[in-house]
C-alpha cells in the first residue's frame, strides 16, 4: 500500500455505550489504517454516546494546533442513543456534503438500501477536518479506503484536503 506524501496528526474517537478499547474493532481498524498510510495517531479515545461528552473531546482536538484531522466512529444511526450528528455538526464551520453522499453511494454497493440509515457526515472546524463514520468495522473500511485515505494524501489529484488543514497555512 502506498503511504501519504505528508504525515498528518489524526485523532480517533469511538462513540459507544458498549465497547471498550479492547473490543473496539472499528477504532482499532482506523488506528491501523492511519498508521499504515504514514500518518500519526495524535490521540485515541472512547466515549459513551452522550452529546456533551462527544463535543468536549472533539472541541479540545479542534482547539489543539497539533490535531489536523479527526475520525469519529459510531453514533450515526437511528437508535435512541445515536447522537453523533447532533453532537458534532454544530461545531462545523463548513460541512463537506459530498462525504455523506459518496459514503452512502459506496455503501449501497455493499449493503443495499440499508445505507439510508447511515447519517455519516463530515465538516471543517478551525482548519481541522472531521469525518463521522458509522460504528461498524466494514463501514470504517469503506469510508477509509474509498474516500478518506486519498483526501488526506497531499499527492492525490486533482484535489485533497491537506492544503486546508492547520499545518498547511
Amino acid at each position: 500500500m502506498t503511504t501519504a506524501s505528508e504525515s498528518l496528526a489524526i485523532a480517533i474517537l469511538t462513540v459507544s455505550d458498549t465497547r471498550t478499547l479492547d473490543t473496539d474493532t472499528s477504532g482499532q481498524y482506523l488506528v491501523d489504517a492511519v498508521t499504515e498510510a504514514g500518518h500519526s495517531v495524535a490521540d485515541r479515545q472512547l466515549v459513551i454516546d452522550d452529546i456533551y461528552q462527544q463535543r468536549a473531546i472533539v472541541s479540545a482536538w479542534i482547539a489543539d494546533p497539533a490535531v489536523e484531522a479527526i475520525l469519529v466512529t459510531g453514533g450515526t444511526g437511528f437508535t435512541g442513543r445515536d447522537s453523533t450528528p447532533e453532537a458534532l455538526s454544530v461545531l462545523f464551520d463548513k460541512t463537506v456534503d459530498g462525504f455523506g453522499e459518496l459514503f452512502r453511494y459506496l455503501s449501497f454497493q455493499e449493503i443495499g438500501t440499508s445505507t439510508i440509515q447511515s447519517r455519516a457526515l463530515a465538516g471543517f472546524a478551525n482548519r481541522t477536518v472531521i469525518f463521522c463514520l458509522p460504528g461498524s468495522t466494514g463501514a470504517c473500511k469503506t469510508a477509509w479506503q474509498g474516500i478518506i485515505r486519498s483526501q488526506l494524501d497531499a499527492s492525490f489529484k486533482p484535489c485533497n484536503f491537506v492544503g486546508h488543514l492547520k499545518g498547511n497555512h
